[in-house]
């Protein structure tokens, strides 16, 4: 029983000694680099295709507004604000009276939830 003959593999482009330059037929695409839809040699466009800023980006009318960053502060940093101890954040966390991510081991958190906590907890003394 004989096996199946298989072609032989296709010949690839030697690869340059370090220091050389392979020179590359215009237009052509670096190795490994996979072209893009409507990808036409030389900077020509395709017939019907317009040109875009960047391929993810969309007209300012469609884009959502921009939502402002929320700085997380350690539990060491939210204990000098209040000025107490770590496990008394701690106790805060873990109790729910103030919100926290998890990051990994650690917690971090949000500052307006400090300033939410620190408003609620006020009391008036007659």
């Amino acid at each position: 029983m004989s096996l199946p003959q298989r072609s032989p593999a296709p010949l690839l482009p030697r690869q340059a000694a370090p220091g050389q330059r392979v020179a590359r037929p215009a237009g052509a695409v670096p190795a490994g680099a996979r072209p893009q839809p409507g990808f036409a040699p030389q900077g020509q466009r395709p017939a019907g295709m317009r040109p875009m800023a960047h391929p993810g980006m969309r007209p300012m009318a469609d884009r959502p507004a921009p939502r402002p960053a929320v700085a997380f502060l350690t539990v060491a940093e939210v204990a000098a604000i209040m000025r107490v101890s770590k496990m008394t954040v701690y106790r805060l966390v873990h109790g729910g009276e103030m919100a926290a991510v998890r990051v990994g081991r650690s917690f971090r958190v949000p500052e307006p939830a400090v300033r939410e906590y620190l408003a609620d907890a006020r009391t008036d003394v007659a």
